[in-house]
């Protein structure tokens, strides 16, 4: 009875140190992943941000500074992924449905000026310059036209989540205005389109 005793003593300590060595270990990659954000190291951030999620999934910071690093690295699908990830650990942060409706946005502006297209599975490609060069006109693949529509839905919807669950919002105007401009955008996308 003493050794089990001892036993689910020792594994019970071995679990807490582990668990607050992961915190730590957690803590540290996230600040020295702001720092390369800071400096505008991108990829760098992407990967401290990305070993701390290997280690806890469950940090709503992490995956939100993961996402804003995907976003600044111009990397919206990733972007997108680890804000939807950041919002279902703490739906209630409205700045995450800005930030969210953003890269959408961003997104969406990007597939319709031929800078990235999709592949034959829907993963976004960049587009070269010189091809995008020798376009005359940019024509988009029905694909293409598809998830440009999709992202300006979504982008209005977290825009107007960001409102609901921001209090004392200063920019409403702003957003106001930014949701008009996108419904205008999927208006004139579904008249060229039919």
């Amino acid at each position: 009875m003493k050794k089990a005793l001892l036993l689910v003593s020792i594994l019970f300590i071995s679990v807490v140190s582990t668990a607050c060595i992961n915190k730590f270990a957690v803590q540290e990659l996230n600040n020295k992943a702001k720092g390369y954000i800071e400096q505008g190291d991108y990829e760098n951030a992407i990967e401290r941000l990305k070993s701390s999620v290997d280690l806890d999934d469950t940090v709503f910071e992490t995956h939100y500074n993961l996402a804003v690093a995907y976003t600044q690295a111009e990397d919206y699908q990733n972007a997108i992924d680890s804000y939807r990830k950041a919002i279902s650990l703490n739906p209630d942060f409205a700045d995450a449905y800005y930030s969210l409706a953003v890269a959408e946005e961003d997104y969406s502006i990007d597939l319709a000026k031929g800078i990235l297209t999709l592949d034959e599975v829907g993963n976004p490609v960049k587009v070269d310059e010189e091809t995008l060069a020798k376009q005359d006109k940019i024509v988009l693949s029905v694909p293409v036209q598809k998830m440009v529509g999709e992202l300006l839905s979504d982008a209005v919807s977290n825009y107007n989540l960001y409102l609901e669950k921001a209090s004392n919002v200063q920019d409403e105007d702003e957003v106001r205005a930014k949701i008009q401009k996108l419904i205008e955008e999927q208006q004139n996308q579904q008249n060229t389109k039919g």
